[in-house]
């Protein structure tokens, strides 16, 4: 028997017996495993999409690297399904008797907290990266850009400074080689299906028509970084007089319903709501729709780009130098603000930087991610014009 092979199952068939019939001892598509590799990343969803940037590096430094990922319950959406990775592992029992039982050749934990750092002392790894804690109990960071992404966490001053983004970090920390580091979400032919069939309901053109998104939440946790109903107002409002054919779709979670029900009500006719009580998967094949996406620093960020869709992202209390748009953007940033980059859960300095950020500079930055759509469509800008004109 093969236990060694990447389709090998304790318990059952592997998938290759069941649909090919092979057996163990002749299969030709024997796959061994030459590497284990652990990744701990239990922080909030997003940063835990965004951290799968990781994964074509790894797989380009150890093309046979069987990879488990461990997270927190809530953010194994985000990692299923992803080709590139074997086992995702949540944290609680499940995951300590992970560590107990199976060695790996790489750790890596990127997270200097102090659940993840246990996690990574715990786990019996061959070589480590990112952050553990020593003999003592005291947080270590492994190698210099670990040490310098922990000292960005704990000082402002450092953080404002930085002039780098969390994939070149993550990257860095991790010991991996300066490659292609995509953000990946992988949709199923279901979800795939569940986008159309919404399509197809409202009237939505895919390919002919322009899509813009706004999603005009952000979360519970950092409310500030929401932009203002009065901005997407504005903001849609110009929309709407500059393009007859552009279509518009509202996104946004639980506490943005009655905020994306005022805002569809503008033009019933031009906005769609896509609801408020999708779930992730769900919420990620909606996004799919949009040609442009107009989201503060959110999980909807991560998503458009893991899409490759056009970006305009707006930004305040969270730093913009740490996000990478992959070229496929515009950052939108209040000036002569010093306070930017705070990171504060609360402010109460008005007008806020979000308040600052006003709907001209955001719809100028929209048109020009359009032309970039209508550029690549092959469409002469007469046929949409103004919006999107040169």
């Amino acid at each position: 028997m093969h236990t060694d092979c990447r389709q090998f199952k304790t318990d059952r068939p592997c998938a290759p017996h069941k649909s090919q019939g092979y057996v163990c001892e002749t299969c030709p598509v024997y796959d061994p495993i030459s590497l284990r590799v652990l990744i701990i990343k239990l922080d909030a969803t997003g940063d835990v999409l965004r951290t799968t940037s990781i994964l074509r590096p790894l797989h380009a430094a150890y093309p046979s690297a069987h990879v488990t990922w461990i997270t927190r319950p809530e953010s194994v959406e985000v990692l299923k399904p992803n080709d590139l990775i074997d086992e995702v592992v949540v944290f609680g029992t499940e995951a300590l008797l992970l560590l107990e039982s199976q060695p790996f050749d790489i750790v890596i934990n990127p997270d200097s907290s102090m659940t993840s750092s246990r996690l990574a002392a715990i786990a019996r790894g061959r070589e480590k990266r990112g952050f553990t804690l020593d003999d003592t109990g005291v947080l270590a960071p492994l190698n210099e850009d670990a040490d310098y992404w922990y000292h960005c966490g704990t000082d402002d001053n450092k953080k404002k400074a930085n002039q780098r983004t969390y994939q070149s970090i993550l990257i860095g920390m991790s010991g991996l080689p300066s490659t292609e580091c995509p953000i990946i979400w992988q949709m199923t032919e279901a979800e795939s299906r569940f986008a159309g069939e919404f399509a197809f309901r409202h009237d939505i053109s895919i390919g002919q028509d322009v899509v813009i998104g706004l999603n005009t939440g952000a979360g519970g946790r950092w409310r500030w970084k929401k932009w203002t109903e009065e901005g997407f107002r504005a903001l849609i409002e110009s929309i709407l007089a500059d393009s007859p054919r552009t279509k518009i779709l509202l996104y946004g979670g639980p506490e943005e319903r009655e905020r994306n029900n005022a805002l569809a009500g503008i033009a019933p006719d031009r906005l769609v709501d896509t609801g408020t009580g999708n779930s992730l998967r769900q919420f990620g094949a909606l996004v799919d729709l949009c040609d442009v996406m107009v989201t503060g620093d959110t999980m909807a960020l991560h998503l458009a780009a893991a899409l490759r869709k056009r970006i305009v992202a707006l930004f305040g209390p969270t730093s913009a130098v740490e996000i990478e748009l992959y070229g496929r953007g515009a950052k939108v940033i209040p000036s002569t603000m010093p306070c930017l980059g705070c990171y504060l859960s609360d402010c109460d300095i008005r007008p806020s930087c979000m308040e600052n950020i006003t709907p001209d500079v955001v719809f100028a930055a929209v048109k020009r991610e359009v032309d970039v759509v209508l550029s690549s469509r092959h469409v002469h800008r007469r046929d949409n014009a103004p919006l999107g004109q040169t």
